[in-house]
């Protein structure tokens, strides 16, 4: 799946002098004893050297990797543990739950029925599901559209909602747009199973699975494979904000058939299928889709900066570049797990990795790595140094920050660097901050300052203001890519507002009445859902950290963009408290625990 649940916090110690501790798996100790493969080559040793300081310092509990050219595999191997506790290292047997990967295999079944004369892809969805719950009252849904991330649908988690009456509500014309959407290839497994007369599982066992021999494969994730699938791991606290070095605790059994991300493999199959998309939909014993199936896949037909500056989207996987070379690549998140898969169609190599960890990020740098190394041994070139890893406590401008803060009534922060690490004095404690992404910034002492993000806000100099778009809530407008940031003027913490002596803006701000009733902690018991948190912020109500835009009423559009099709609504307001936060789709109840 391709949901975006940043990690964000860092293991420590409690108490006033807490400082930086070890991770939870990663001791000294236990890397020491991490699992790792035998490495026969120099190419091998490289891989290996890099994964092994990867792995410690994404706090990744173990990975498993496949590498393969056209022809054959040329590795496959774990890394880590399978089972912390056990100390269970990871081996090529174990399945892992690949997410969004999964998105590639729906198209090719619909590319198969596509040559077998069953399916147009540029006809209206509805022609084949009349009965589905969406109103596309900005134009008609293609099949295309669905593959391409392009209908306009919002990124709901099913079809299905909990009321019966409700309706999935487009937000753009079809095509407009590239809008990642999970509930578009959830709809593509159901048109699927419709034309093949089998459950999506049967379907893709049979279409694909079968085909490649890739035996070990399941098409649906069920308490049934538990035993044979590594343990995945999740944040301990999902109510917080959670650094890269945070506590992790095994996740709980997840069932799913889903198929925008229902998959879950071993390193083995993985390089099989990997395989086929390298000969260009070619198999072992056959073709599974026609050539020009297999260049419909492959076509860049959208730009999808959500993968990288220069990816678009082809059909169910992205079409990028790579040192010049045509690349398809992906990734897929979990609850816990986290996968990427790198094919370089003009190398002729391809990788795949997956970690049994959900921290926001795949392991993309190591399939990318992966594939460098490869290439670089297959044409007798010198192997390519690895790529550096970031410390998320170092920052370059990290004196941008520093100084004091003050709100309207005294309160201070007060921020203070070292070299080019990030610290804040409160509370009796020196707290490193990490780097989170843009202005921001999270606490990395467990339970303090673990609520929300420190973002902040710099004044914007007078190009940039003609340029973009007006400040955010946070204060930190957008400035143009040529044009130099403006001071740090001010930082937020959740509703609390804090400005420097730089300051000159606006200071006090007019809020909607009925924004009180809004404002909260809600929680969904889905694995998905977690912890929501609403709060008003000069103004402006604020999501997690995100501004909300409010379209009318209680209802509210979730991301900057006017065409945004994601939303959230405050339902059953009772005794001046909203009691509910739908999420596109997902409900969420307020909770009054702190």
């Amino acid at each position: 799946m391709s949901i975006e649940r940043m990690s964000r916090r860092l293991f420590l110690t409690r108490g006033a002098d807490a400082a930086l501790a070890t991770p939870l798996f990663w001791t000294a100790a236990m890397r020491a004893a991490m699992p790792q493969p035998a490495a026969a080559t120099p190419l091998e040793k490289d891989l290996d050297g890099y994964i092994a300081g990867y792995l410690t310092a994404m706090n990744a509990p173990g990975m498993t990797l496949a590498l393969t050219d056209s022809s054959k595999t040329q590795r496959t191997a774990g890394y880590g543990f399978a089972d912390v506790d056990k100390r269970i290292a990871v081996n090529e047997r174990h399945l892992f739950q690949i997410g969004s990967i999964t998105k590639s295999f729906v198209a090719l079944v619909l590319l198969q029925m596509r040559d077998e004369d069953k399916l147009d892809l540029h006809a209206e969805i509805l022609d084949y599901l009349p009965q589905l719950p969406i109103d596309a009252h900005f134009g008609p849904i293609t099949i295309h559209h669905l593959l391409t991330h392009t209908s306009g649908l919002p990124d709901n988690l099913g079809v299905f909602l909990g009321d019966a009456d409700a309706r999935i509500v487009q937000g753009f014309r079809p095509g407009e747009h590239f809008h990642y959407c999970n509930t578009g290839f959830d709809i593509l497994g159901l048109l699927a199973e419709k034309l093949d007369g089998r459950p999506w599982r049967e379907c893709v066992r049979a279409r694909i699975f079968t085909p490649l021999e890739m035996t070990e494969t399941l098409g649906v994730i069920s308490t049934a494979s538990r035993g044979r699938t590594a343990i995945g791991y999740q944040a301990f606290w999902d109510d917080q904000v959670y650094p890269r070095q945070g506590r992790l605790s095994p996740a709980p059994n997840l069932v799913m058939d889903n198929s925008a991300g229902c998959i879950a493999s071993t390193p083995g199959d993985m390089a099989r299928y990997a395989r086929m998309l390298l000969n260009h939909g070619q198999g072992p014993h056959g073709r599974i889709v026609s050539e020009q199936s297999f260049a419909l896949m492959s076509t860049p037909h959208i730009k999808a900066p959500e993968f990288s500056e220069t990816a678009s989207y082809g059909y169910g996987i992205a079409v990028d570049t790579l040192d010049g070379h045509k690349i398809l690549r992906h990734t897929g998140g979990m609850i816990a797990f986290a996968s990427s898969i790198h094919v370089d169609l003009d190398g002729g190599m391809a990788a795949f990795a997956s970690i049994n960890a959900m921290q926001g990020y795949r392991p993309t740098a190591v399939t990318e790595y992966a594939v460098r190394l490869l290439r670089a041994e297959r044409e007798s070139k010198t192997l390519p140094a690895a790529p550096a890893i970031a410390n998320p406590l170092e920052r370059d401008n990290a004196a941008d920050y520093a100084g004091p803060f003050t709100d309207g009534n005294g309160r201070k922060l007060e921020f203070a660097v070292e070299g080019k690490q990030l610290f804040l004095t409160a509370e009796g404690k020196r707290i490193p901050l990490q780097h989170a992404h843009g202005d921001n910034f999270i606490s990395t002492i467990e339970s303090v300052f673990a609520d929300h993000t420190f973002i902040f806000g710099r004044a914007q100099t007078e190009t940039a203001k003609s340029e973009t778009q007006p400040a955010s809530a946070s204060g930190a407008g957008n400035v143009g890519s040529h044009e130099k940031p403006g001071p740090v003027v001010e930082v937020s913490y959740g509703s609390d507002w804090y400005v420097n002596a730089k300051y000159s803006g606006q200071g006090s701000f007019t809020t909607p009445k009925e924004y009180g009733a809004f404002a909260g902690r809600y929680r969904s018991e889905s694995a998905w859902g977690g912890d929501a948190l609403a709060y008003v912020l000069k103004g402006q109500l604020l999501l997690n950290g995100n501004t909300l835009h409010r379209i009318g009423g209680s209802l509210f559009r979730l991301g900057d963009e006017e065409w945004m099709p994601d939303t959230a609504e405050f339902l059953c307001v009772f005794e001046g408290k909203a009691r509910i936060l739908r999420i596109t789709g997902m409900d969420f109840w307020r909770v009054d625990i702190d």
